[in-house]
C-alpha cells in the first residue's frame, strides 16, 4: 500500500510541475463546458424571446382574396411584407422564414362556407423557422374558431354545439421536469468530464514515459506492478476527481448568473453532490480504461488518437434518447453511459431514484471499473510494456 501512495504522489508532483498542462486539465476544461453550455442555452433562449415578441413580417401571396384575414392577422402581430421575386426561391435561399399563399378559390370557399384553403409554406429541416411557423398556425387557429362561432350564432345555433368534448391536461411533472428538456445534453458534458478527466495524466505517466524510457527503472523498483499501476490510476482518478468538482462548482456558479437557465434544473447542493455521486463509477471507468489503451500504445500521439473515438462513447446514449426515447427501466442502470444517462436526467429533473436503481447501478458501474482496473493490472506485466517505440 505504501508502494502505491508513492507511485500516486510521485505522479501528481510531476503534473504539478507541467503548469501548462495543469491549467488545462483544472481550469480551462472546467470552465469551458460550463461556458460553453450556457452560452449554447442563453443564445437560444433569447433568440427564441426575440422571435415571439417581435412583429412578424411575412410575405401573402394572394392578400387580395382574403382581406379581413390580413387585418386579423396585422393586430396578432403578423404583419405583411412586399416580397420581389420567387417566394419559393427565398424560402429555399433562406431569406424569408415563411410566407402565407391564399387559395385562389378562397374567395368561393369562405362565401359558400366550405373550408377555405390558406396555405404555409416553409422548410421543416430549419430550426429558425419553427418559431414563426407556430405563431402563423396558432392565429389562422385563433381566427378560424372566432369565424366558425360566428357563423353559427348568425344561424341561431351555440358554439358549444360544435365543441361535444372539453379536454384538460393534468400535468404530473415536476416543474424541474418541464424546465429540463432543454437540458438533455448537459449529461454529456458531465459525463465526459467524468470519462476523460484523469486523461492527461494517464496518457502522460504510461504513454510518456514509454517514449521518456523512465517507465523501465519504475518498474525495476521493488514495488509490485500491481502498485504501479493502482498509483498511477489513484492518481489520475484524483485529478478527473478535482476537474468534476471544478465543473460541478462552475455549473453553480453559472446557474447563478444565468437565472433564466438556473431554473431549468435542479443546482441545489444536494443536487450538486448528488450528481458527483452518480458520476464516480465513470470515473474510474474512463480512468482504468484509459490506463489499459494507453499501456497498450508506443506513444503519446497514439494514445491520443483513441481519445477521438472515446470522447464519442458518451454521446450514444444522448443521441439514441433524443431520437427514440424510451421508459426507465432496471436494467438500463446496469448499461454504461445509458446508465449515467438515466440517473443524471433523474436528479436534473429532481426525480426520486430508487435505494435498488442506487444499489443496481453502484454495483454494475463499480464492478466494471474493477474489472478495467484488473485488466490495467495484468498489461503491466507484460514484458514488452517497457520497451520504447
Amino acid at each position: 500500500m505504501s508502494a502505491l501512495w508513492t507511485v500516486c504522489l510521485k505522479e501528481l508532483r510531476e503534473l504539478s510541475r507541467d503548469r501548462r498542462t495543469l491549467m488545462l486539465a483544472l481550469v480551462m476544461g472546467p470552465l469551458l463546458m460550463p461556458a460553453l453550455l450556457f452560452g449554447i442555452l442563453t443564445l437560444a433562449q433569447s433568440r427564441a424571446k426575440s422571435q415571439i415578441e417581435k412583429p412578424l413580417e411575412i410575405a401573402i401571396v394572394g392578400a387580395d382574396r382574403a382581406p379581413q384575414l390580413v387585418k386579423w392577422l396585422a393586430a396578432e402581430g403578423i404583419e405583411r411584407k412586399t416580397l420581389e421575386g420567387d417566394p419559393d426561391a427565398a424560402i429555399r435561399s433562406q431569406d424569408e422564414d415563411a410566407y402565407l399563399r391564399i387559395g385562389d378559390d378562397f374567395g368561393e370557399q369562405w362565401t359558400s362556407g366550405t373550408p377555405a384553403l390558406v396555405e404555409i409554406v416553409h422548410d421543416s429541416t430549419r430550426q429558425d423557422s419553427a418559431i414563426p411557423v407556430r405563431r402563423i398556425e396558432n392565429a389562422l387557429q385563433r381566427y378560424g374558431q372566432q369565424v366558425g362561432a360566428l357563423r353559427l350564432l348568425a344561424r341561431g345555433i351555440s358554439p358549444a354545439v360544435a365543441a361535444p368534448l372539453s379536454v384538460a391536461h393534468k400535468d404530473l411533472s415536476t416543474p424541474e421536469a418541464r424546465r429540463g428538456m432543454l437540458m438533455a445534453i448537459l449529461p454529456y458534458f458531465l459525463i465526459l468530464s467524468a470519462f476523460i478527466g484523469g486523461a492527461y495524466l494517464v496518457i502522460d505517466t504510461t504513454a510518456g514515459e514509454r517514449e521518456r524510457q523512465s517507465l523501465e527503472p519504475l518498474l525495476a523498483t521493488p514495488a509490485s506492478r500491481g502498485a504501479i499501476v493502482s498509483g498511477k490510476i489513484v492518481a489520475a482518478s484524483l485529478v478527473g476527481l478535482a476537474t468534476l468538482l471544478l465543473t460541478l462548482l462552475a455549473l453553480k456558479i453559472g446557474a447563478q448568473f444565468a437565472p433564466g437557465i438556473g431554473r431549468m434544473m435542479d443546482v441545489s447542493l444536494l443536487a450538486i453532490a448528488r450528481m458527483l455521486l452518480v458520476l464516480l463509477p465513470m470515473l474510474f471507468i474512463g480512468t482504468a480504461l484509459l490506463t489499459f489503451i494507453a499501456a497498450g500504445t508506443k506513444s503519446v500521439k497514439e494514445a491520443q488518437s483513441y481519445m477521438s473515438m472515446l470522447m464519442l462513447l458518451p454521446i450514444v446514449p444522448t443521441v439514441i434518447l433524443m431520437v427514440s426515447p424510451v421508459r426507465t427501466q432496471l436494467w438500463q442502470f446496469v448499461v454504461p453511459f445509458l446508465a449515467q444517462n438515466q440517473m443524471l436526467l433523474k436528479v436534473i429533473r429532481s426525480e426520486t431514484i430508487a435505494p435498488l436503481e442506487w444499489a443496481v447501478y453502484f454495483g454494475a458501474g463499480f464492478g466494471l471499473a474493477a474489472l478495467l482496473w484488473f485488466a490495467a493490472t495484468r498489461r503491466y506485466h507484460q514484458e514488452r510494456l517497457a520497451i520504447s517505440a
